[in-house]
């Protein structure tokens, strides 16, 4: 389903690649921010879902903790919490890079994301969330 729509010029990596958003994604992130840590839980299904996709995919997570300007927590930046917390769930296996930058992908996983079909639906969907 989803290699049918990798266009015929694209990167190598870009057939190879799932990009996957970590908070609200993989990890639960109830309290949004709060202290900077990686304080919860895994969302449900998600641990399974990055090992049946790494068997297919070459699994890149973004995330914002990983820009630079962001806290050191614990004497840590954000990509080393994220794979301390992906070690912690035994998943880390599973996951090629953890960065801020959106890499080319396949396909990308996110929680906030709209799907672009077409400007009128786009905007439509963005006028929901105002």
């Amino acid at each position: 389903m989803i290699k049918e729509s990798i266009r015929e010029h694209s990167f190598e990596d870009e057939k190879i690649n799932i990009a996957i958003d970590f908070d609200g994604v993989i990890h639960k992130s109830r309290k949004g921010f709060y202290d900077g840590t990686i304080y919860d839980e895994p969302v449900d299904g998600s641990l399974e879902a990055l090992k049946k996709l790494s068997s297919i995919f070459k699994i890149i997570i973004f995330t914002a903790k990983a820009k630079p300007d962001r806290p050191i927590i614990n004497g840590k930046n954000g990509i080393e919490l994220v794979w301390e917390w992906l070690e912690k769930f035994n998943v880390a296996k599973y996951v090629s890079e953890v960065t801020a930058e959106k890499p080319r992908a396949v396909a990308y996983v996110d929680d906030k994301a709209i799907q672009f079909i077409d400007w009128d639906k786009t905007m439509e969907k963005i006028n929901e969330i105002r």
